[in-house]
């Protein structure tokens, strides 16, 4: 199974790809849609509609996992995060693909064992689970790349195959 991992938001939006199966984890690729911070709002979300479609075609994922939204003390910010995850969330439908969300707890869970992990924690877990040097960089593709993982680990578990 490929899996498209997702960190959302508007300004960065980390992206990783994990193949998982056989019991084996692979990272296949992983980094960052930017827009610019003097591009009109509209267009950063049609830059990043446009760049996430070619990612999809590019890596032909069987799914798609993306981070819930948490909602902390920027607003502002939240509302713009929701409109990037939208087009995002467009663009996986468009090419029929299958969407999973997780809260940052459970990425956190999943990856680490421990729902109140620090994002070190998370990283470091992440860089010994898939074999890497080092820890992935930017922090928005570490973090795409847990959830990617994340997804791998649940949808491979016992309880998963015997609810579907």
């Amino acid at each position: 199974m490929r899996i498209l991992g997702i960190d959302p938001g508007y300004a960065t939006i980390g992206f990783g790809v994990v193949e998982s199966g056989r019991g084996m984890l692979t990272l296949r690729q992983y980094g960052t849609i930017t827009t610019p911070a003097e591009m009109a709002f509209p267009q950063r979300l049609q830059t990043i509609y446009h760049d996430m479609q070619r990612l999809i075609d590019t890596v032909k994922p069987d799914a798609m996992a993306i981070e819930e939204l948490f909602w902390g003390h920027n607003v502002t910010t939240g509302i713009g995060v929701s409109h990037g995850r939208g087009v995002i969330l467009l663009a996986a439908a468009e090419n029929q693909l299958p969407v999973f969300e997780y809260t940052p707890m459970q990425i956190k869970q999943s990856v680490v064992g421990y729902g109140n992990a620090t994002k070190k924690q998370v990283m470091d877990m992440t860089r010994r689970l898939l074999r890497m040097e080092r820890v992935a960089r930017p922090d928005d593709a570490a973090d795409a790349i847990a959830v990617a993982l994340c997804h791998a680990r649940s949808a491979t578990s016992l309880l998963h195959r015997m609810n579907n």
